[in-house]
C-alpha cells in the first residue's frame, strides 16, 4: 500500500480494501487528491458486526465517559484545523474560508456541542388508574427514558465531509450509539480524518467504523445489513426513497435529510439588499450546492425588476475560480458529471423559455469543473427548472402579485426542507411562515439557530436533528411505569 492510499477502519483496525482504491479527484484541478478504498460488502457486514459487538459496552459506558471522548475529539481537531481543512478544500472543492469554517470548523463545534451531558429521564406526572388490572384503583408513576437504537449506518453527503459526518456521529455516540459510516464517494479521505481523530481520543474499537467505495453495493449493503438499526441519510431524495423501501422491510429507524428547492418570497416593502444578500448565497455558498439554498426566487410585482437587476449585479462582483486564490467566492462543483448535469438545466431553462439575465457561459478556468453563477428570470411555476433541484449555482425568479399567490407558489412544490420570506410588516413575515409547508422558515435572514430542529416535509426528509433534537433522533423512548 502506498502512502497516499487509505485504509478502512473496522473494529478499530485499519483494514486494507478488497477490491482495490479508486482516485479522489481535485475538483478545482482536475488532479488525484488520494486513492480511497473500495470496499467489499463482506467488510461492511464486518463493521456492521463489530459495531453490533461494541455497542452493549458503549452504551452502558456513562454518558460522561462518552461525552469526554466526544470532547478529546474536537480538541483534535481543533489542533489539526489546517491540514485538516487542505484536505477538505481538495477533495470538496470548497474555498479555504469555508473549508477551515464552515466544514472543519463547524465539525469540531458540533463534537464540542454533543459533549456536553443532557438529561436522558424525564418523570412524568402521576395517573390515577381508575380500574386497574385487579380491579380497584391506583396511583401509577412513570418515567419516559431515552435509550441508543443499536448499530446506525451513517450515509453522508459530498458538500460538507465535516459537518454532515459530525452532525451524525456525535449525536449517535453521545446516547451510546455505535456507528458504520459510509461517506460520500466524491470526498471520503476527511471522514477517515475523523476516524483518526475518534481513535486518539479513546473511542473504543468497533464503536467507529468507516467503509467507502465509488459502487453503489457498498451503501446498500450498509442499509440492509441485518446488525443496522437505524439509517441517517443525507442526500438526494431519490436515493432517500430507494433506502426508506429497505429499511420499511426490516423496520429500521430513519433520519432522512433529503433534496431541497428552497422559497425565497420578498414583498414589496422588503430590505432588498438584505433579501439580495441572502438569496445571493446560492451562487456562492458550496457553489450551490446545499440543499437549503433559496433557489426559487418569489418576487412580489412591484419590486421584480429591481430584484432581478440587483441579483444580477450581486451574481456579477462574485470571483469565480481556484478556491485556494484570495478572494476566490465561488469555487466549482463536485465532478464533471455534475458540472454538465447543471448546465443541463440551464439550457433546459432556456428551451423552456426562461430569460438568461446572466452566468449561462462555462468560466474562463481550463482546468476544473466550473459553473457560472446564473439567473433565470421570466419563469413560470409549470417550468422543471422552477420544479426540480438543480444543486448548483443557479437562481429562478418567478414573480407573484399578492400574498395568497406567493403562499400557493411557494408550497407547489415536491419539496419542503427550508423555505425564506422577506417583508418589512414582521407580523406578515410570521403569519405567511407559518403557513409555509417546509421544516424551516427563515426570516429576513438565511442564518440558522443550531438548536433549531432541523428536517423538512414532504420529500424533503424524515425526521429532525441538530442540537436536542438530534439526540431525540439517535434513540428510542422508553416508558417505565409503577404503582405510585
Amino acid at each position: 500500500m502506498s502512502d497516499d492510499e487509505q485504509r478502512l477502519f473496522i473494529g478499530g483496525s485499519w483494514v486494507a480494501p478488497d477490491h482495490g482504491y479508486y482516485e479522489v479527484i481535485d475538483p478545482a484541478t482536475e488532479g488525484v487528491v488520494g486513492r480511497a478504498p473500495e470496499a467489499s460488502r463482506e467488510q461492511v457486514h464486518a463493521a456492521a458486526a463489530a459495531a453490533r459487538e461494541a455497542f452493549e459496552a458503549w452504551s452502558r459506558t456513562s454518558a460522561e465517559e462518552r461525552a469526554a471522548v466526544l470532547g478529546r475529539t474536537a480538541d483534535i481537531i481543533q489542533r489539526n484545523v489546517v491540514p485538516y481543512a487542505e484536505l477538505a478544500r481538495a477533495e470538496s472543492g470548497a474555498t479555504t474560508g469555508t473549508a477551515r469554517g464552515m466544514q472543519v470548523g463547524v465539525g469540531m463545534a458540533r463534537f464540542r456541542r454533543y459533549a456536553k451531558v443532557e438529561p436522558v429521564e424525564q418523570p412524568l406526572p402521576p395517573q390515577i388508574n381508575e380500574a386497574g388490572p385487579f380491579g380497584r384503583a391506583a396511583v401509577m408513576g412513570a418515567l419516559a427514558v431515552r435509550q441508543p437504537v443499536g448499530v446506525v449506518t451513517c450515509i453522508t453527503s459530498y458538500n460538507n465531509p465535516w459537518a454532515n459526518p459530525a452532525g451524525k456521529i456525535a449525536p449517535a455516540l453521545a446516547m451510546g450509539n455505535t456507528v458504520v459510516v459510509k461517506p460520500a464517494p466524491q470526498d471520503p479521505l476527511s471522514v477517515y480524518r475523523m476516524a483518526q481523530a475518534l481513535e486518539a481520543a479513546g473511542a473504543p474499537p468497533g464503536v467507529v467504523n468507516v467503509v467507502s467505495g465509488s459502487r453503489p453495493e457498498v451503501g446498500e449493503a450498509a442499509v440492509d445489513c441485518g446488525d443496522v438499526d437505524m439509517v441517517s441519510f443525507t442526500g438526494s431524495t431519490a436515493v432517500g426513497q430507494r433506502i426508506a423501501e429497505v429499511c420499511g422491510r426490516g423496520m429500521k429507524r430513519q433520519l432522512m435529510e433529503l433534496g431541497g428547492k428552497g422559497a425565497a418570497v420578498v414583498f414589496d416593502d422588503a430590505d432588498l439588499e438584505s433579501a439580495v444578500s441572502g438569496i445571493g448565497t446560492t451562487f456562492s455558498f458550496y457553489s450551490g450546492q446545499i440543499c437549503t439554498a433559496p433557489t426559487r426566487v418569489l418576487v412580489q410585482q412591484g419590486v421584480h425588476d429591481r430584484l432581478v437587476e440587483q441579483l444580477a449585479a450581486y451574481a456579477g462582483y462574485l470571483k469565480v475560480g481556484d478556491p485556494r486564490e484570495q478572494g476566490t467566492v465561488v469555487g466549482p462543483v463536485i465532478s464533471c458529471a455534475h458540472r454538465d448535469r447543471v448546465e443541463s438545466y440551464v439550457e433546459l431553462g432556456r428551451k423552456e423559455g426562461a430569460r438568461v439575465v446572466t452566468g449561462g457561459r462555462r468560466p474562463a478556468p481550463e482546468r476544473g469543473f466550473y459553473v457560472a453563477p446564473t439567473l433565470l428570470a421570466d419563469c413560470t411555476p409549470d417550468m422543471r427548472v422552477v420544479r426540480e433541484e438543480i444543486f448548483g449555482p443557479v437562481v429562478v425568479v418567478v414573480p407573484f402579485e399578492d400574498e395568497e399567490e406567493a403562499v400557493a407558489l411557494a408550497n407547489d412544490s415536491d419539496y419542503g426542507l427550508i423555505d425564506y420570506v422577506w417583508s418589512g410588516d414582521v407580523a406578515r413575515a410570521f403569519r405567511v411562515a407559518r403557513r409555509l409547508r417546509a421544516g424551516g422558515v427563515g426570516v429576513n435572514t438565511v442564518g440558522r439557530n443550531m438548536e433549531a430542529p432541523f428536517g423538512g416535509f414532504k420529500k424533503s426528509g424524515v425526521g429532525r436533528d441538530v442540537g436536542s433534537y438530534a439526540l431525540h433522533a439517535y434513540s428510542e423512548t422508553q416508558a417505565i411505569v409503577w404503582p405510585g
